[in-house]
């Protein structure tokens, strides 16, 4: 539907990098685009309300996670659990980037992908080889912390989320339907 995609990056420590991309998909999914969202260190066991909603079939947006077992506080000191992310994450970029060059769908959301690469877990090239690839038309939306500047070159757009003031400073908990 796009005649011109653009390459997006939601960045920052700020809260929304997510929460502002799903709101893209179902903006585009509204529209008539296809849109796939395709989460990154959020593995199909995660409970997560934007994905439980969307399998609820009322909008037509498809959802896919990294099938590799993740844990944020434990996962980056196990260096077989690395090496197994990095390697899932490399062959789901090699499938998203024949999804693009196909045109399968017209918005390709990359869930988490930034902090991917800012940690070492993903290689830009093959984000750049995405971009590259894609057909022109297809929209690419990338999330999560630490954008780097070469990353942020490729972009046409750029939206950094910072954080002022997050209950999580005040030891409140990440709340169900709220933060996940």
């Amino acid at each position: 539907m796009l005649e011109k995609g653009l390459v997006q990056v939601y960045t920052g420590d700020g809260k929304g990098k997510t929460t502002a991309a799903f709101g893209l998909a179902l903006r585009a999914a509204g529209q008539g685009n296809k849109v796939l969202i395709y989460q990154f260190l959020k593995p199909p066991s995660l409970d997560v309300g934007e994905r439980f909603a969307l399998q609820l079939g009322a909008v037509r947006i498809r959802v896919e996670a990294l099938d590799a077992p993740w844990d944020m506080s434990k996962s980056f000191d196990n260096e077989k659990s690395v090496a197994q992310t990095k390697a899932a994450i490399s062959q789901a970029l090699e499938r998203i980037a024949e999804t693009a060059e196909k045109r399968f769908y017209d918005v390709l959301i990359l869930d988490e992908i930034v902090f991917c690469l800012s940690r070492n877990l993903a290689k830009l090239e093959d984000i750049r080889s995405i971009i590259d690839r894609r057909d022109p038309a297809v929209e690419i939306v990338l999330t999560g912390r630490g954008a780097t500047e070469e990353l942020m070159a490729l972009a046409d757009l750029v939206t950094e989320m910072r954080k002022i003031k997050h209950p999580l400073d005040a030891g409140i908990s990440a709340r169900r339907g709220i933060e996940f």
